[in-house]
């Protein structure tokens, strides 16, 4: 009987284990009680656009600019590949890149760069101390160097894509170089709950 019910057991794991979490995530994984501090950003077509706007969807976070030559590009195609593998299920989940370029990016440039990867991502932009409010309380850091007379400036900026759940709590952190493959898998999870 023992035997029997500890089988039972591991088959109901099993089951209903893919609805209750993984074993590990693929990014680094934050407990946080409270919802990320709210920001009101300029959105698409002028508008304003805030963080609780979102509530009840995952919301995956990304700090760069547009004319960054590698890393912003080679994080956007990511999670573009996440978006599609999660295929309807993508719904459920907001892309967020928020400029560390204002004079740059405005919201025209974001849209059409954005577009590019997928036309749900949103870019926000807003003055340098409206960025600096949003940034400096997550841990971003972005700094403007001369580049070549080509490129014009840069910026060295924090690589990472924030994971906030549908109640706006960061739950994990990921690292540049993560593919979209390890994203969606985590997602899945994420949607669900």
């Amino acid at each position: 009987i023992g035997l029997g019910i500890g089988i039972g057991l591991g088959v109901l794991y099993l089951v209903v284990r893919p609805y209750i979490g993984p074993r590990e995530w693929h990014g680094m994984e934050i407990q946080s009680n409270l919802p990320v501090t709210n920001f009101t950003l300029t959105g698409p077509g002028e508008e304003p656009v805030s963080l609780v706007d979102f509530r009840d969807k995952v919301v995956m976070l990304y700090f760069g600019y547009t004319f960054c030559p590698d890393v912003c590009p080679a994080t956007m195609v990511e999670l573009r590949d996440a978006m599609e593998i999660l295929g309807d299920r993508s719904e459920d989940v907001q892309v967020i890149m928020i400029t560390v370029d204002p004079e740059r990016d405005t919201p025209e440039v974001l849209e059409q760069y954005l577009a590019h990867f997928d036309e749900s991502f949103i870019g926000l932009t807003g003055t340098p101390d409206e960025l600096i409010a949003v940034t400096a309380p997550m841990g971003i850091f972005f700094e403007k160097h001369e580049g070549s007379a080509a490129s014009g400036y840069l910026i060295d900026h924090t690589a990472t894509v924030a994971v906030l759940d549908k109640d706006g709590k960061l739950r994990l952190i990921y690292p540049f170089g993560i593919t979209g493959e390890e994203i969606a898998a985590d997602l899945k999870y994420l949607v669900r709950e």
